[in-house]
């Protein structure tokens, strides 16, 4: 239980900080601008780790999750209950958001640059989860996300990913970091493409793992 418990409050902060940084550069004309979001994002997902590294080991992330499952790092058996712990934490935090913030459109939600077609944002999106997760496997220990070397590579990732690639994706990388936001501004039309590219993503570089490492790694 106590993982779970760790899942949601992490998944909250996640949005709460990631999103909540985003919605209040929206309402305020750029006072935070796209670094300042960027940061934000890569310095709550290290702080986190930190937090809840050794209790649920600090996914966060229903891709992280299934892909740590896939590695046979972690049990099919708890992947429902570790997601549904992330989406009550995501969407209580997009709520808090929403109340907060009515005058805001988007609450930080994710959706392809205008004339940025929705195919090359899904292959963006699967490349940076990709990216991501091969981090995280190389520097967790079984299915955790712990000490200071994770902490920093993971936050490290996330923020580099979200300063380029922010503008053309707003670089979720995360299923319920995209869905939850969706909930409230009731736009899901590329919803798809921020579900399906972080999950393939990850279990495409679990898989790759395997070319670098010993045959036992994942």
């Amino acid at each position: 239980m106590k993982s779970y418990i760790s899942e949601a409050i992490g998944t909250f902060a996640l949005i709460f900080c990631g999103c909540g940084a985003m919605t209040v550069n929206e309402i305020t004309g750029g006072s935070i601008s796209h670094v300042g979001v960027a940061t934000t994002w890569g310095l709550i997902v290290m702080a986190m780790i930190y937090a809840f590294g050794e209790i649920s080991g600090a996914h966060f992330n229903p891709a992280v999750t299934i892909g740590f499952a896939f590695a046979k790092k972690f049990s099919w058996g708890q992947v429902p209950a570790y997601i549904l712990a992330q989406g009550i934490g995501a969407v209580f935090a997009a709520f808090i958001l929403w109340f907060l913030f009515p005058e805001s459109q988007f609450l930080g939600e994710t959706t392809p640059a205008a004339g940025f077609p929705p195919y090359k944002a899904a292959l963006l999106e699967f490349i940076l989860t990709f990216f991501l997760m091969v981090v995280i496997i190389n520097v967790s220990t079984g299915s955790k996300e712990i000490g200071t070397m994770a902490a920093i590579a993971v936050g490290g990732v996330i923020l580099l990913e979200a300063m380029f690639a922010g503008p053309m994706t707003k670089a979720s990388m995360n299923p319920i970091r995209s869905i939850a936001p969706a909930l409230f501004t009731g736009n899901y039309q590329y919803l798809w493409l921020y579900i399906a590219a972080p999950i393939l993503g990850a279990i495409t570089a679990v898989s790759s793992c395997k070319l670098v490492k010993d045959s036992t790694c994942c």
